[in-house]
């Protein structure tokens, strides 16, 4: 199965090696000693630490494929030397006003596997964050939600 790049910031894919270094070098083997441990209990057919090991080393060993996919898909996008532009792009941070509430917000686009609306971070690929690419300050933009058509207006773009 092939899937095209996904960009992703340096941040972002450190933050995503990290987690894997540390899935494979803390988390693996300490789920591995859990299993040695409940095997020396005895009855495996009765042993609840068993059965509670193995199916957290496999969620364990499902998330490190997860990481490694992500990471093998990924397009690392440099936004220390990237030069100012007047358009929306990924790595800006855009100020929009919801033109139905008069409500303003701010948003930051980054890669999917970055995302994190409580931190005012919407990926490039979202109804949003696809709305706004290529937009400049003071653009109206639509965008299709389970909600209905919301419109903003781009206020800033930094």
């Amino acid at each position: 199965m092939s899937q095209s790049k996904r960009p992703i910031s340096v941040e972002g894919h450190r933050k995503l090696r990290e987690e894997i270094d540390r899935m494979i070098r803390t988390e693996r083997p300490s789920v591995i000693k859990e299993i040695e441990v409940a095997l020396g209990h005895g009855d495996l057919s009765e042993n609840a630490e068993y059965t509670y090991a193995k199916e957290k080393q496999a969620l364990i060993e499902t998330r490190i494929r997860d990481l490694q996919e992500r990471l093998s898909t990924c397009e690392v996008i440099d936004l220390s030397n990237r030069p100012k532009s007047d358009k929306v792009v990924f790595g800006s941070t855009v100020s929009l006003e919801d033109l139905e509430t008069g409500e303003t917000k701010s948003y930051r686009l980054l890669g999917q596997d970055e995302a994190d609306i409580s931190q005012g971070i919407l990926s490039v690929s979202s109804p949003v964050g696809r709305a706004l690419i290529g937009r400049r300050a003071e653009d109206m933009v639509e965008v299709k939600t389970p909600s209905g058509i919301r419109e903003y207006e781009i206020l800033e773009i930094s």
